[in-house]
């Protein structure tokens, strides 16, 4: 997890500066999914901190705009083309937001309900969750449970608990959430194929 320890408005820009353990080995212009969110690395700071920019776009399809000083993100660096693959493929793509609308302890694990934004339109373009398909939450791998039209669940074992910003997750949060790519290539092929 990295944290946020400075916010600048800039027109439409926000700039979001942060520190985590791994700041000595960014660059200037390096790619970093920041609560799923990839952004590029701007400026790195001599007091162990980096900066990036989230513009307008980013802003609207995320939770990057209710960020505040001391917020815990989770952040993950781009995958090296020789390593393995871990989970499903997440682009850093975010789709749009859901809200936590349940949380329940599971004696050793939790299970959390999120409900999002759902339309015909949406699942048109591949905007949707399966049971047991992928789906990405503030840039974590995870898989679906029950989900329905505009909800879904996901357990959390507490390694992913205690490393990410899960634990802070109550009802009524915000999250990031990006949808398979690979169901979203199917539902645009299936719309070509019927236009």
């Amino acid at each position: 997890m990295a944290r946020v320890v400075a916010i600048e408005h800039e027109q439409d820009n926000v700039h979001l500066t942060l520190t985590c353990p791994f700041v000595e080995e960014l660059g200037i212009d390096q790619s970093i999914a920041h609560n799923g969110v990839c952004l590029t690395v701007v400026r790195l700071e001599g007091n162990n901190t980096y900066t990036v920019t989230a513009m307008r776009e980013t802003l609207e399809r995320s939770n990057l705009g209710l960020l505040r000083v001391g917020d815990e993100v989770n952040v993950e660096r781009s995958m090296l083309m020789n390593g393995r693959l871990d989970g499903h493929i997440v682009q850093g793509h975010v789709d749009q937001t859901a809200v936590c609308i349940a949380v329940e302890d599971q004696q050793g694990s939790h299970q959390y309900t999120f409900k999002y934004e759902s339309s015909k339109e949406m699942v048109k373009h591949g905007y949707f969750t399966v049971d047991k398909g992928s789906v990405t939450v503030n840039g974590v791998s995870l898989t679906v449970c029950r989900p329905t039209a505009d909800t879904f669940q996901v357990c959390i074992i507490p390694y992913t608990f205690d490393n990410t910003n899960f634990h802070a997750i109550k009802p009524g949060t915000v999250v990031n959430i990006e949808f398979d790519i690979i169901g979203k290539y199917i539902a645009r092929m299936h719309e070509i194929q019927n236009q």
